[in-house]
């Protein structure tokens, strides 16, 4: 689709691993992007860096799971890298998704949703948490992101508490919506089984999905959903197998019917089975080349149960087409994992921020013209 894309190995600085990853991902990856693009060391030193969300003064924030923390990452100079890593909280639970909204910082933790009084250049918590909502916890899945739409309100998703099972639950495999102070909660979107990724883009609502396990190397593939009020994604009865037809019964699972999967809206696109599509952002900066304005930037975290691994890379989506282009790999070295993509988000300056929990750290990329 662009003739522009072809690899350029960027070189990049060795550091030691900070959290528990795999054993092999002790080591810089050499990352590849499309020619013009750089990636460079934007902070480090993390746990389990997740989700970002950035202030309208360009203060990024950024949850820790491992370390049950949010961080501030100011870059005041405007060097392209962090000026510092400011503990903003700590002591949480869990937390993964961020949003600001309406003065306040939004954190998602893995049992409730919380906010605090939150001020752009404010570089920790002024006071206690106001707990808006319980989620369920435990379970398989443990991430809650948080969104909100051009409605105000806001977006909560939850992963299910098993491979594939009847949730007793509705907040598991799901997407709520609710007011911005947590009141009048109700399903949005249903049969998701793990949307860690959600994003507003305009009117529509962005939703990654993690696929269920245990049916082989590559069934069934990964699915991005364009999230309407009221629609059922299919889990646990039924998985997209081509993108916009009719989803497959999955016969394993053996509940109900087939014809339950007629009412299951498909996947507009798909990606190979088990790669773990996390965070996404929708490039709406100006500094990339044209064909990528639009794009959805994907990160896809890798399998952990795949005789050859996948994901382990970003990708862009065509939200028109559904096309699927590579665009940041060298996470995966063979067999090897050197990192693992979590979390995009786009900074004023064009450039984007991607998070590594593998490697306990955070990338910029930028792009370099002739």
């Amino acid at each position: 689709m662009k003739s522009f894309l072809r690899p350029l190995t960027l070189a990049l600085l060795t550091v030691s691993c900070t959290v528990p990853a795999p054993a092999s991902a002790q080591t810089t990856p050499a990352l590849k992007a499309p020619a013009g693009f750089k990636v460079t060391e934007y902070a480090t030193g993390f746990k389990q860096p997740r989700f970002m969300v950035v202030a309208s003064n360009g203060d990024v924030l950024l949850s820790d799971m491992g370390a049950g923390s949010v961080y501030v990452m100011p870059d005041a100079n405007k060097d392209g890298k962090a000026d510092s890593k400011q503990v903003y909280v700590t002591g949480l639970n869990q937390p993964h998704g961020l949003a600001i909204h309406g003065g306040y910082l939004y954190v998602a933790e893995t049992d409730k949703v919380v906010r605090f009084a939150y001020k752009p250049g404010d570089l920790k918590a002024s006071g206690q948490p106001e707990t808006l909502l319980s989620l369920p916890s435990g379970g398989g899945h443990s991430t809650r992101t948080v969104e909100f739409g051009p409605d105000g309100k806001m977006y909560v998703a939850a992963g299910s508490s098993c491979n594939v099972c009847e949730e007793s639950d509705p907040k598991r495999a799901a997407i709520w919506v609710y007011d911005a102070d947590g009141k009048n909660g109700k399903v949005y979107a249903s049969g998701l089984r793990n949307p860690v990724g959600i994003e507003w883009v305009g009117d529509t609502l962005y939703s990654t999905n993690n696929g269920r396990d245990n049916l082989g190397d590559d069934i069934p593939p990964e699915g991005f959903y364009k999230v309407k009020a009221g629609a059922f994604y299919g889990w646990p009865y039924c998985y997209t197998t081509k993108p916009g037809e009719a989803q497959v019964w999955d016969k394993d699972f053996g509940k109900k019917s087939a014809s339950t999967c007629t009412n299951a809206t498909p996947a507009f696109a798909l990606t190979t089975a088990h790669a773990a599509p996390l965070g996404l952002a929708a490039y709406t900066g100006s500094s990339f080349p044209a064909a990528y304005k639009g794009q959805l930037f994907i990160a896809l975290h890798g399998s952990w149960n795949r005789s050859a691994k996948s994901g382990y890379k970003v990708v862009t989506v065509d939200p028109a087409s559904g096309k699927v282009t590579d665009f940041l790999t060298g996470f995966l070295n063979g067999q090897r994992t050197e990192g693992r993509p979590v979390d995009l988000v786009v900074l004023a300056d064009g450039s984007l921020l991607l998070t590594d929990d593998g490697a306990g750290k955070v990338w910029r990329i930028q792009y370099q013209s002739s």
